[in-house]
């Protein structure tokens, strides 16, 4: 008789805000596979890139640290939704992206994740800007960047037999940052609207910027 897995939980305490490396090394510092992440990412058939993975000390804590290098840059990516980004990027759309997590070596559950993680991104966008979902382009999400950064979240939760995520409060930042649309106060509409459109609750701190 097989035994029943357990199922495992996972809770997130942001009280320094959330990105996509940040969250994926943290899911490797839970013991996601490193070698299974690799493989799934090889799969996808993109280049331009190259992977970090190290250890670093914050505000004295050691950490595990993700990133995620463009080969022809010096940028590498800090936020989820792109905000964050100033370097040039393709303009992909939402069918562009399925394309490519399409070609992923992985599990269906790992790619319908994925794949949700964008849809939520480009419902978020198409409502900023007035738009229908199919218009949205990804200019600064649908980075290399970012596209690996989403996928590997989605291969760590599945590696570490993740079923469930609790979130506390996202803490946030203030003032304004500049992104591909100019100059927009903190938090942007993009955020602004996954947060009130999925239940979330954010926590404004002091510090200037996006978070």
């Amino acid at each position: 008789m097989m035994e029943e897995r357990k199922e495992r939980y996972l809770y997130l305490d942001c009280s320094s805000g959330i990105s996509g490396d940040m969250t994926v090394g943290a899911l490797l510092d839970l013991g996601a596979d490193r070698e299974v992440l690799e493989r799934a990412l090889d799969s996808l058939g993109v280049g331009g890139y190259h992977l970090h993975f190290g250890r670093k000390k914050k505000c004295g804590i050691d950490a595990f640290d993700f990133d995620v290098h463009l080969e022809d840059e010096d940028g590498h990516g800090h936020e989820e939704h792109g905000h964050g980004h100033s370097h040039g990027h393709v303009h992909r759309n939402l069918n562009d992206i399925f394309d490519i997590i399409g070609r992923l070596d992985a599990d269906d559950a790992v790619k319908n994740l994925a794949r949700r993680m964008f849809s939520i991104v480009a419902e978020a966008e198409s409502k900023a800007h007035g738009i229908p979902v199919e218009e949205v382009h990804f200019h600064e999400v649908g980075a290399i960047d970012s596209i690996v950064d989403i996928v590997s979240a989605a291969v760590c939760f599945h590696n570490l037999g993740i079923s469930r995520v609790y979130v506390s409060p996202l803490a946030e930042g203030q003032g304004y940052v500049r992104c591909q649309h100019g100059v927009m106060p903190v938090p942007v509409p993009a955020t602004a609207n996954i947060v009130s459109g999925h239940g979330l609750t954010l926590r404004f701190t002091e510090n200037q910027g996006a978070m």
